[in-house]
């Protein structure tokens, strides 16, 4: 689907391009860096960091439609964001081991002066994590720019026993969301 002017993702995730790439839509990235909050309620954190990197990628251009995601896991009240090291990344799954955590992506659509907002959430189940295992996946270095350590859609998947909820949002970017928001992306190409 092709929006005219085409749709600003202000994101560097290849996980929101291959997804958006995948629907067929046509966009433009303009990555923003932005400081993103890490402390607070999850689900006001996401939604606060995608409205920061939205507003960031604005540049005043008529028309145009600019999305910004944040993705974060939650283990109640606790954000575990990208680990920084191994180490990091061994305390992070080791806390999600055999708990269900929260994946929220805070999703801001702006056009024009108008701001849409809306928050995804998954549930993901992880399975017990013995060493071996633990120890394997983070060896592998996936984890690596992975909000809570992980990516389900590669090894990640074995640390994972069940989902309750769009599997995409645990990707990064929650499609059943965008695409309440913004339904013309199911209109078929010209």
């Amino acid at each position: 689907m092709v929006l005219s002017p085409p749709l600003v993702l202000a994101s560097a995730s290849p996980q929101r391009r291959k997804l958006l790439e995948r629907l067929g839509v046509s966009f433009t990235l303009r990555p923003t860096g932005v400081a993103e909050l890490q402390e607070g309620d999850p689900a006001e954190v996401a939604v606060e960091n995608a409205l920061r990197k939205a507003r960031a990628a604005r540049t005043g251009a008529e028309g145009e439609t600019i999305l910004g995601v944040d993705t974060l896991v939650a283990l109640g009240p606790q954000i575990y964001g990208k680990p920084t090291d191994e180490t990091q990344a061994r305390e992070t799954i080791s806390a999600l081991a055999g708990a269900t955590h929260e994946v929220l992506s805070g999703v801001a659509v702006l056009r024009g002066e108008r701001e849409q907002l809306a928050v995804a959430r998954t549930e993901v189940v992880f399975r017990e994590c013995d060493p071996g295992l633990l120890e394997r996946y983070v060896a592998s270095g996936e984890w690596r720019e992975k909000s809570g350590g992980y990516a389900i859609q590669g090894l990640g998947a074995m640390l994972v026993r069940e989902i309750h909820g769009d599997y995409e949002n645990v990707v990064g970017l929650p499609l059943a969301t965008l695409l309440d928001m913004l339904p013309e992306l199911l209109a078929p190409a010209p």
